[in-house]
């Protein structure tokens, strides 16, 4: 299987968009070099703002450049872009503002740095709000398809985005639709619903259980809010 890192797929999709459409801007929170938005940084720096550690003045941000017609792409970790600024997040989707809240080593893809920058509260957090759509891509494959999905979208979305790299086990062909679950693998025993890094182990689940002769059907749940 191909390995890819989703945050280097991520911005690098940040800058195919920002080519195509001058509408595209940039917020960090001083994570750049690890949220991997210094890709976009470097080809526009223009449309950048990097807001330093004040995710809430990023979100406020964020939403004022949502209102004045601009795509608005607000960058940390996961544990940072969903807890710290919650109150600014929840009033944007009062508004139902166009803004993009990417988060960054979610769950515990980082946990290097210890408990206090794993984010494994965010979706419980985001699903609370309401008018917020929120995508978990599984692999680079995904992330690239999301990453232009929430860009054509109009309205708030939250994505999360690993930190390690991971393998490829969704079709480049298949059309990502916001909402619609996918079938990544055909079973008639089991039916596991996994979304994110558990696709991956989902799968390998599935090797494993059909040596000992159990079908595992593998169901792909990109968008955790709304469900289809």
């Amino acid at each position: 299987m191909n390995m890819r890192n989703c945050r280097t797929v991520y911005g690098e999709t940040l800058v195919e968009l920002g080519k195509e459409n001058e509408r595209i801007v940039v917020l960090e929170a001083d994570l750049s070099k690890t949220t991997m938005t210094k890709l976009f940084e470097k080809e526009f720096p223009g449309r950048f703002f990097e807001m330093g550690i004040g995710e809430q003045n990023m979100i406020s941000t964020a939403a004022g450049l949502a209102l004045s017609g601009k795509i608005a792409f607000a960058n940390s970790f996961a544990v940072f872009a969903t807890g710290r600024p919650y109150d600014q997040i929840r009033v944007s989707c009062i508004g139902e503002l166009n803004i993009k809240i990417v988060g960054s080593s979610c769950g515990l893809s980082d946990f290097g740095d210890g408990a206090t920058h794993q984010g494994i509260e965010d979706v419980a957090i985001m699903r609370a709000i309401p008018n917020m759509t929120i995508l978990s891509p599984a692999d680079g494959i995904e992330t690239k398809k999301m990453t232009r999905a929430a860009a054509d979208y109009e309205g708030p979305v939250y994505m999360r985005i690993l930190r390690n790299d991971v393998p490829d086990v969704t079709d480049e062909k298949q059309e990502f639709k916001i909402g619609r679950p996918c079938v990544i693998r055909e079973g008639k025993d089991i039916t596991v619903f996994a979304h994110g890094y558990m696709v991956y182990k989902s799968l390998k689940a599935a090797e494993t259980l059909e040596k000992e002769g159990i079908s595992l059907r593998v169901v792909n749940v990109s968008t955790l809010k709304p469900i289809d």
